[in-house]
């Protein structure tokens, strides 16, 4: 006879599914999308984790833990052609801020939808050309070689318009690398234009970028500090979420 599982509550099915879709994610980033308190959140979250659906990562003392689904989680939930996320102190910080940003962009735009580097990358892969990568040279044996963004936002509906590439930078790259990017996704075309959110250092290095090749046309960087948060929670949540920029 067959084990039958127990069945998975919407709500947790959301939590889920979101998660295997940003790779990610915070008690802070889901309490400021479902406009709950931090405690609530995390409360979820791990409810989630004792059922093995996913898995909990804290790599940096003094910021948020990560939680990342599972395989059993991908299996409860649906997703396909996807691996669990990994964690480690060289990307935690950078995951933290980038689920608080799908967090924000779901809330800002409900009508679109927010994929990570890891859907993009399956669908890319079954589609067998960008959807919303930028061409940036080629490997060996002429096969093309892409800059990937690290969220997208799809417009609502098939074939209404192009996605919105979403870049979240923390640290600054090199000059030459830096407007070597700029510059394919200035000349990317599977793209609507791009979206950078980038901390205060990294503003200046992409201003001086975006200058050297001509790409702010197609360009807008804006001050992660802009980035709203959602009404409502706890002032001791907003904090939390305040704090991960």
């Amino acid at each position: 006879m067959v084990e039958q599982q127990p069945l998975i509550s919407r709500e947790r099915m959301d939590v889920l599914q979101w998660t295997a879709r940003v790779g990610a994610v915070t008690a802070e980033a889901l309490a400021d999308r479902q406009r709950t308190s931090v405690a609530t959140a995390r409360s979820r979250l791990r409810a989630a984790g004792e059922r093995g659906l996913l898995s909990r990562r804290a790599p940096l003392a003094g910021r948020p833990a990560l939680y990342t689904i599972t395989r059993a989680g991908l299996r409860a939930s649906g997703s396909r052609g996807l691996e669990p996320a990994r964690v480690s102190p060289a990307n935690a910080s950078h995951l933290i801020v980038c689920a608080r940003v799908a967090a924000a962009l779901e809330r800002c735009y409900p009508d679109h939808s927010v994929v990570g580097e890891r859907e993009l990358r399956r669908d890319e892969r079954e589609c067998g050309r960008p959807l919303a990568s930028a061409p940036v040279g080629t490997v060996r044996g002429g096969q093309p070689l892409v800059h990937r963004p690290d969220l997208v936002l799809w417009p609502p509906g098939v074939g209404t318009g192009l996605p919105v590439a979403v870049e979240v930078e923390l640290t600054v790259k090199s000059q030459r690398r830096l407007a070597g990017i700029c510059l394919a996704w200035a000349r990317c075309r599977c793209i609507a234009g791009v979206l950078y959110l980038a901390a205060p250092d990294v503003e200046r290095a992409l201003a001086h970028a975006l200058a050297q090749v001509d790409a702010g046309g197609r360009i807008v960087v804006v001050p992660l500090a802009a980035l709203p948060l959602a009404p409502g929670p706890p002032p001791s949540s907003a904090n939390a979420v305040a704090a991960d920029a």
